[in-house]
């Protein structure tokens, strides 16, 4: 069973309500962060809760707990789950607000969940994705606003493709939950323009970093769909193969063989967290 904190309280999720003048619901006013735990152990928790503090920081959103009351809730959500392996999300809102614009005190909301994963296939075949001219706002912060994505849902099952590539002006930023990255030749390069600054991005640039020359730069589109080998990274997906921008093969449409190797670094990382 799952189950979530708020109010200083943990309770089943089923349990667990917000009110509806909550700024997170009537302005969209909120951030979210998310990991998974390797060996029931949270995984690079110290990176984690960096991100979540600069996304609160940068969004004026103060947060109602400090690093290690939030850490000692993140450990009781864990046990709670009864599960090997869980997810561990945060959300923080603007809190409630009755003329529904003054923030007073923030909610954070801390939720142990099932971990999505991805299709085995997929990392031995590749996954396709749609491209689509939109820069997230304030790319830096990993805020609630899905809605592009949402809205793209019907397009993106139409064309058979997993998830959708942003870029604009001619330069790509990001898939729409996670940081891309392309081999040309040895080279291996990724933007670092209006981009989240994922932590597996971080990982895999370090375990990257003995075995490849790297660039962290501005990426156009034209040459990115011309790459040899094209991945994506994130928490759930680790070191994902992208194998079809809309409708152009990368590569020769197979999972490249620096992919491949660098899939087997994270892997084996994990498995000694």
């Amino acid at each position: 069973m799952h189950h979530c904190f708020f109010n200083g309280k943990i309770a089943p999720t089923s349990d667990t309500n917000i009110h509806i003048s909550d700024l997170g619901l009537l302005r969209g006013y909120g951030l979210f962060d998310y990991f998974r735990t390797y060996n029931g152990k949270p995984f690079q928790w110290d990176m984690y809760w960096a991100r979540y503090e600069n996304s609160a920081k940068r969004m004026g959103i103060s947060s109602p707990l400090n690093k290690k009351e939030a850490f000692e809730v993140v450990e009781k959500l864990i046990k709670l789950s009864g599960l090997e392996e869980c997810a561990i999300r945060f959300v923080l809102t603007g809190g409630y607000a009755e003329d529904s614009i003054s923030v007073t005190q923030s909610n954070l909301l801390i939720i142990s969940e099932d971990i999505h994963y991805v299709t085995a296939s997929s990392y031995t075949t590749g996954m396709s994705v749609i491209t689509y001219e939109f820069v997230r706002d304030i790319p830096a912060i990993k805020s609630t606003d899905y809605k592009h994505l949402l809205i793209l849902q019907p397009e993106i099952k139409k064309a058979g493709a997993s998830d959708v590539l942003y870029h604009k002006n001619g330069e790509v930023s990001e898939l729409s939950r996670s940081n891309i990255f392309h081999f040309k030749d040895n080279l291996l390069i990724t933007p670092n323009e209006n981009i989240l600054n994922g932590i597996t991005r971080q990982t895999v640039l370090e375990l990257a970093k003995p075995h490849f020359k790297i660039e962290e730069r501005p990426v156009t589109l034209e040459e990115f769909i011309n790459a040899d080998e094209i991945f994506t990274t994130s928490s759930t997906k680790r070191v994902m193969p992208i194998t079809k921008i809309d409708d152009k093969l990368i590569g020769n449409g197979e999972v490249g063989q620096k992919t491949q190797f660098l899939q087997k670094l994270i892997d084996e990382m994990v498995k000694k967290w």
